[in-house]
């Protein structure tokens, strides 16, 4: 069992469309992307051209992994990057964001556009309670300071709508 730290991100199928304001346009068989508009909310931009976005995955592997994946099975580790049942979790942004924030955690990155801030951290904290994954003390307090200035909004973590997921 490879039990190395992740470092690369490997795009699961289908996740691009998230966020997306048109529906793709595919080609059979091989379902290559021929076109669609996506919003990044990250940077506040429209993207039209498929080559200019990444899937994010919100909470990065590595940090994931530093933050209790780790221990977890193959399988587990795999669910986790693959998890398509949380809207929240892989998202479609600028190549250009998804670069700058790297394996960052809020502590050392934040979305540039500032009113995508509230909606970031929200998410953030989801996948950290969906998972079961930990936070450190820099991480906790600058959720804790961003999450004071957004409306109160109710967390909902996907767990209850996926029920026989290992995690």
């Amino acid at each position: 069992m490879d039990r190395q730290r992740p470092r690369r991100l490997q795009h699961p199928g289908g996740g691009a469309d998230r966020g997306s304001r048109d529906r793709p346009q595919v080609e059979q068989p091989g379902c290559d992307l021929v076109g669609g508009r996506w919003y990044s909310y990250y940077d506040d931009t429209i993207v039209e051209e498929a080559g200019r976005l990444d899937v994010d995955h919100l909470v990065p592997l590595a940090e994931a992994w530093d933050s209790g994946a780790s221990t977890w099975t193959a399988a587990q580790r795999q669910e986790y990057a693959n998890d398509l049942d949380d809207p929240g979790h892989l998202v479609a942004v600028t190549a250009r964001s998804n670069r700058s924030k790297a394996d960052k955690d809020p502590s050392q990155w934040l979305p540039p556009y500032q009113p995508a801030r509230c909606r970031y951290v929200t998410e953030w904290v989801a996948v950290k309670l969906r998972w079961a994954l930990t936070v450190d003390a820099a991480e906790r307090d600058t959720l804790t300071e961003l999450a004071g200035a957004c409306p109160n909004v109710p967390l909902s973590t996907a767990a209850e709508s996926s029920e026989g997921a290992t995690r």
